[in-house]
């Protein structure tokens, strides 16, 4: 009893903003790895003598086992003990971060980015719960400011860090810069993070209890379903087998999860969380927020390089100061959380973000340079005022015991999300494109004076170049379809927008059932 009694006294004072800043490090890190590659996959295969289309495994692999480790913090925390394991994680993450640079082929690479993957799974939901346990709740909006400094601003730099390092270095740079950051994050780790009592106590009380089928009904579960959605849109959906029987398996481990641990005393995922209301409409929204922040992150990058011609480098750089913007307005959301009701930031937040996609959905194939940069920091600028506020939300009434579980399962909201606003977005791309090319096509008849009028000029163009009038005409058709084909897929592109801005909108109702949650200000006194 003495040797309890010892583990669980009272935790030494130390600087939360410290606490704040190490598991951040960590954090950016593990995050910036979802996207930083994403730009080098060309690089990457070359090097590897492989196809473009193989060398996605790099991308999916890390996906795949990242979504699989997020809901098992907890229990993870519950069975080692949170230091340790996040620890654990962070050494793992650097150490497979190291193979993945040295990796020297892509069937190797691809086993070191699910070993990669499996580390960082854990580091964002610990992260988060090492901040909510060591900030008051009168300070944990700007806790939550400085998690989504890292969570949110990542992935908006990731691509636009991968192609400078890329182009300027090598591909292998992306993975060896990751060694000495987690390093640091290590020894400051080591340092300055205890464990809290009750994560102790929980060690002690519950032993080593094992869920192997909730384990195994969960791998299979996610793994699938990442796969179908990273992997749909390029095999046609369910025209192709394989990703009928992977939504299938996937629908029924899933299933069968929730069931199963909903049953029995020790579930390796705590889904009782989701009858706290406040709870459970906090990771919905965080899901509609990684799908709204993921879908636009891919979509703004692919139109400025297909449509406007722009280098993955150039892309990078119209959403960098989105991010920036973003990285300021946080802290303020952090210092607003103490004046006013979280749910009314979100509202505010869910707004903004509308209207910066609004703008988007309006773009035309003749916009100024500026138009994307100025609408692309609108709608980050709206983000800033989500992540924080919902955080808050969700964990208001969430017993301090709890908070590994919650954690996972609300970054676990976030990242499917992610993955499902990417999928749906490319499949919607090309369906949209389609349809408009299909409705664009109706007008190039001959009744149609403007297009007869464009013919004719085109044909008299290429035949004052030496081309007789059948090459003429051919090539002058060859021009008007091109150009119907451009203003086709820009139509998508703005209805993607204008979708994403429209469910932006209609979450908000959720807001007014929320539980009140009065601001509280940060007490002035010294104890």
């Amino acid at each position: 009893m003495a040797a309890i009694a010892e583990q669980i006294k009272p935790l030494p004072a130390v600087n939360p903003w410290l606490i704040a800043v190490t598991v951040m490090l960590a954090t950016f890190m593990e995050v910036l790895d979802t996207s930083v590659a994403n730009v080098s996959l060309p690089h990457i295969a070359g090097s590897l003598s492989a196809g473009v289309d193989e060398s996605t495994w790099v991308l999916t692999s890390y996906l795949v086992s990242n979504a699989i480790v997020l809901p098992l913090t907890g229990w993870f925390s519950s069975l080692f003990g949170r230091k340790r394991f996040y620890m654990a994680c962070v050494i793992i993450f650097t150490l497979s971060s190291l193979l993945c640079g040295f990796a020297p082929s892509l069937p190797l690479l691809v086993i070191f980015r699910v070993i990669q993957g499996a580390g960082g799974g854990g580091l964002q939901p610990i992260s988060q719960a090492i901040l909510v346990d060591s900030f008051p709740r009168d300070k944990q909006g700007m806790a939550m400011a400085v998690y989504g400094m890292g969570v949110v601003v990542a992935p908006t730099i990731g691509p636009t860090l991968g192609g400078w390092i890329t182009d300027n270095f090598s591909w292998r740079w992306i993975f060896f810069l990751n060694v000495p950051v987690g390093i640091l994050s290590l020894l400051m780790t080591s340092v300055l993070i205890i464990d809290p009592p009750h994560i102790i106590r929980k060690t002690f009380k519950d032993g080593l209890k094992i869920d192997f089928l909730g384990l195994g009904l969960l791998a299979v579960g996610l793994g699938f379903l990442q796969i179908v959605f990273d992997k749909g849109e390029r095999d046609d959906w369910f025209g192709s087998r394989f990703i009928t029987w992977a939504t299938v398996i996937a629908v029924v481990c899933l299933v069968a999860l929730v069931i199963w641990e909903l049953k029995i005393d020790h579930p390796v995922i705590e889904l009782r969380l989701l009858k706290e209301r406040n709870f459970v409409i906090s990771t919905f929204m965080m899901f509609i927020l990684g799908l709204v922040l993921y879908g636009t992150t891919v979509l703004l990058p692919i139109l400025l390089q297909t449509l406007m011609g722009y280098t993955a480098m150039q892309s990078g750089l119209v959403l960098l100061p989105g991010g920036l913007v973003l990285l300021l307005v946080l802290p303020l959301v952090g210092w607003l959380l103490s004046r006013f009701e979280p749910r009314w930031l979100v509202v505010f937040g869910f707004v903004i973000i509308a209207i910066g996609l609004f703008q988007l959905a309006h773009m035309n194939l003749d916009v100024s340079e500026r138009t994307p940069v100025y609408d692309w920091i609108v709608s980050r600028a709206g983000t800033a005022f989500l992540f924080v506020p919902i955080n808050v939300m969700a964990f208001y009434f969430v017993a301090k015991e709890n908070t590994n579980n919650a954690t996972g399962l609300i970054n676990l909201a976030r990242n499917v999300g992610g993955s499902l606003g990417i999928s749906f977005v490319t499949t919607m791309l090309d369906r949209r494109a389609q349809f408009h090319q299909a409705r664009l096509v109706s007008n190039l008849q001959s009744k149609n004076l403007q297009y007869q009028g464009a013919l004719n000029h085109l044909i008299h163009v290429f035949m004052s170049r030496g081309a007789d009038a059948a090459h003429a005409a051919v090539q002058a058709q060859g021009v008007i379809y091109a150009q119907l084909q451009r203003q086709a897929m820009m139509l998508s592109f703005t209805d993607n927008f204008w979708i994403m801005a429209m469910l932006s909108l209609v979450v908000i109702p959720l807001m007014f059932i929320m539980k009140k949650i009065k601001p509280r200000k940060t007490s002035m006194a010294a104890h």
